[in-house]
């Protein structure tokens, strides 16, 4: 799960930089930065579809989620083909997490606007 979130949030750090670029819609787009890293967003109904892919490794990444009223399901793979899920559910001012990691550790944390336990 760590590796794949630090791969995920550089694709999205690098996607906002000014080498950058994005283009598509609110339903797809794709994301690409200088050095050749690259995702997608699909959008279809509550199920949103990512995928990227690290230049420099040759790996690729992907994820779903679904929403489903208050909470949201999402599983994955990492990059080197292990997969992952996470469970999340609003309720009041806090979100509940569950799940597991890519390499099968469970993990149980809470958030709210002050931060995470």
């Amino acid at each position: 799960m760590k590796k794949f979130l630090v791969g995920f949030i550089l694709t999205i750090v690098a996607c906002g930089s000014a080498q950058a670029g994005c283009i598509g819609s609110s339903s797809f787009s794709t994301c690409s930065d200088a050095s050749g890293n690259s995702y997608t967003n699909n959008r279809v109904g509550n199920t949103t579809y990512t995928s990227g892919y690290n230049s420099s490794t040759g790996s690729s990444w992907n994820q779903n989620t679904n929403r489903i009223g208050d909470t949201s399901y999402t599983n994955g793979a990492s990059a080197d083909g292990s997969s992952w899920n996470k469970t999340s559910r609003q309720i009041g001012s806090y979100t509940y997490h569950n799940g597991s990691d890519s390499d099968g550790n469970s993990f149980n944390y809470s958030c709210n606007q002050f931060g995470c336990n």
